[in-house]
């Protein structure tokens, strides 16, 4: 029997935190944490998510608001936009949608926000701290995913984990975390990815495997070792006439191939999304508190 590692009793516990943070930290005269989302118009995976963010900042007593970027935009005026942000006191933190098309160049307009206002830790900064185990601000997708496998009893301590794919904003940070010397981590970590010629033979003798490729059904048991654990943190956009919108978001592991074969597999959705958005507010949080904790100027 493959157990299910569903996300949202976990989720509801962070943001039940996260408010009680606030509500125990709002000074006299001054005012709770602010989150800002920045995104391009139209639906994509990250519109649910988006949906979640404000859904969650409610709950947690965070003031949110989310800007629509011009589908003109360019490179240079996307970077103003996120420096006029940065620069904004009654701001606390700010999350670029990723991916952006190549020509918004995503990686400098994150580097454009100072470290403690760069929640989703996408920036130079932050992923320079990261890569030097101190980090500020840690990629939530990431972080959330390792939250929920620890939540349901991983001990990653000299486990053997696979990681497949590289992106700067979800594969690598995930393979930074686990192999971080101490802090629960110390993992013997395997990054394979859309350019690994056997991905079987790459994920053989892995307990854990965190699929961060964005291809459905790519985790199979075709290539996952049996008995292992799939945290699935792909999330994409499949045509499905059944369900409203006509779009049905999935991940990348075939979750009716597993069944009986791998140790779990979180759902998506409802896995590791639920606990990502948390860990957002999480972030959100820490970022009030690293400014100042909306102090009267």
């Amino acid at each position: 029997m493959t157990a299910r590692w569903d996300g949202r009793a976990l989720s509801e516990g962070l943001l039940t935190a996260a408010r009680q943070a606030v509500e125990s930290g709002v000074p006299e005269g001054g005012r709770p944490p602010s989150l800002v989302s920045v995104h391009l118009p139209g639906p994509s995976p990250f519109s649910f998510y988006l949906r979640q963010q404000a859904r969650a900042a409610e709950g947690a007593g965070i003031t949110f608001r989310d800007i629509t970027l011009a589908p003109e935009l360019t490179a240079p005026a996307l970077r103003d936009v996120v420096r006029a942000l940065d620069a904004e006191p009654s701001i606390d933190a700010v999350i670029l949608e990723h991916p952006l098309p190549p020509q918004l160049g995503f990686f400098g307009a994150a580097s454009a926000l100072r470290l403690e206002k760069d929640v989703d830790g996408v920036g130079a900064a932050s992923l320079g701290r990261l890569v030097a185990g101190q980090p500020v601000h840690v990629p939530a997708v990431a972080r959330g995913a390792i939250k929920l496998a620890r939540h349901h009893g991983v001990a990653f301590p000299g486990r053997r984990v696979a990681v497949v794919g590289r992106s700067e904003t979800v594969g690598l940070p995930i393979a930074l975390l686990l192999g971080v010397r101490g802090l629960g981590a110390d993992a013997t970590v395997t990054v394979a990815h859309s350019r690994t010629p056997d991905l079987a033979t790459a994920l053989e003798g892995a307990e854990v495997v965190f699929g961060c490729a964005g291809k459905p059904k790519l985790l199979n048991r075709s290539t996952v070792p049996r008995g292992a654990a799939v945290v699935d943190v792909g999330l994409v956009s499949v045509p499905d006439d059944s369900v409203p919108g006509g779009q049905r978001a999935v991940g990348d592991a075939d979750g009716e191939d597993l069944e009986g074969w791998a140790r779990a597999v979180t759902p998506v959705p409802g896995g590791v999304g639920p606990v990502t958005v948390a860990t957002l507010m999480e972030s959100t949080v820490q970022a009030w508190d690293l400014l100042g904790r909306g102090k009267p100027e």
